[in-house]
């Protein structure tokens, strides 16, 4: 799968450091050459003899260090990378890329390189969190740094909370992706809705769904994977968020939702409208909890989010979602014209293997011209053939 490319794994002073190990030994199996960068720390935790019997390449760690034949080692290897991975990368090497620090070989490569870098987080979640942190990750993230999320655990420290280097698995699949994707998305924005909204009825009550954004987060990462830049507006969801993704706003109401669709929709070429937001809202709302043994609520219409994107699309493509539970086509030909959509993606909740919350879907894909049914699959699996669509209108 990786034959020919080459990857160059930073790896810098965190207790995951081990982990590391793994990743290179994966990369190698898929083929891959795998040069190994280590700082100072990193090597307190895993002696570098454990990457070069895995790489069958020297491990760099002195910017200083002389070699047998001469080599601007911080050149070369920022050159020869189809990736640069840093996993794990502790805070003090996410402050120095996002600043332009270079003080060791690490730095120095990265600062040098012209290939796509993974940052990979590992540390206390008060670092983590610290304002400092944030406001980095937030500068590499502009620049268009991919920032691999930590995942929340029991950490070294004893503590539980964000910071634990995230699954290598997922690591891999995330790296693989940014080697050899189908770059059929590249330089396009994409803006994904998903999850569900919430309409209060007092302090304690809300009308909402069972949407659990896990179809629009499928979505989000194809996208990404294909070369987009994913703007992902989210409800309420019960799926983990994916990683990498461009820009995230997350919505409580479906007016918040609306907003945030309109914010966003300049910058956007196609729309994907995924979430399931609440056609209602209560008219009479109590700013206290309802105690009455009867409650009578007057409910009013939502903002159409749909519509109005339909109205202001341009030539944008506009593929909405139908959920039904009967007439199906019907439903979904309706929606495709009142929204003035491109592509409904249509599907029967009531079907084994669709509905809310589960990891597979049964849609079927209409446009003004045609209309196909694809039988129950992966919803990974589901993103990728709606966004192969969307590329043909």
């Amino acid at each position: 799968m990786l034959y020919g490319k080459s990857i160059v794994l930073g790896v810098t002073g965190s207790i995951a450091a081990y982990k590391a190990c793994d990743l290179a030994s994966s990369f190698v199996k898929l083929g891959a050459n795998v040069d190994v960068i280590m700082t100072k720390n990193a090597t307190e935790f895993v002696a570098p003899l454990t990457f070069e019997t895995l790489t069958k390449n020297a491990v760099v760690c002195d910017t200083f260090k002389r070699e047998d034949e001469f080599d601007v080692k911080h050149i070369s290897l920022a050159k020869k990378a189809d990736v640069f991975l840093i996993a794990p990368a502790d805070a003090n090497i996410i402050a120095k890329l996002a600043n332009g620090i270079a003080d060791d070989m690490l730095s120095t490569t990265l600062l040098a390189t012209k290939a796509p870098i993974i940052v990979c987080p590992a540390m206390n979640t008060n670092m983590y969190e610290a304002p400092q942190t944030v406001e980095n990750i937030k500068i590499l993230k502009k620049r268009g740094v991919l920032i691999f999320e930590p995942v929340v655990g029991n950490l070294a420290c004893g503590d539980t909370g964000k910071g634990k280097l995230a699954p290598v698995e997922d690591i891999l699949r995330f790296a693989v992706s940014a080697i050899t994707p189908s770059q059929d998305l590249h330089g396009k924005t994409v803006l994904i809705t998903c999850g569900a909204t919430r309409e209060p009825i007092d302090k304690v009550r809300y009308i909402s769904n069972n949407s659990s954004g896990k179809m629009g987060f499928a979505l989000a990462s194809e996208c990404q994977n294909r070369g987009a830049k994913v703007i992902l507006i989210k409800g309420f969801t019960s799926a983990p968020l994916p990683n990498g993704i461009f820009k995230t706003v997350s919505c409580k109401t479906t007016e918040d939702m609306f907003k945030a669709v309109m914010d966003n929709l300049e910058q956007a070429d196609i729309i994907i409208k995924a979430a399931a937001p609440s056609d209602y809202k209560v008219k009479n709302y109590s700013d206290k909890k309802i105690k009455d043994d009867s409650l009578s609520l007057v409910l009013e219409k939502n903002p159409d989010i749909a519509k109005a994107v339909g109205e202001k699309k341009g030539n944008r493509k506009l593929i909405v979602f139908s959920a039904e539970t009967d007439n199906l086509k019907d439903y979904a030909l309706s929606k495709l014209k009142s929204k003035n959509a491109d592509l409904v993606v249509a599907n029967d909740v009531t079907a084994s293997g669709a509905g809310f919350d589960v990891d597979t879907n049964v849609v079927t894909l209409i446009t003004k011209d045609d209309c196909t049914d694809f039988p129950v699959m992966p919803k990974s699996e589901v993103a990728k053939i709606i966004i192969d669509k969307v590329l043909t209108l």
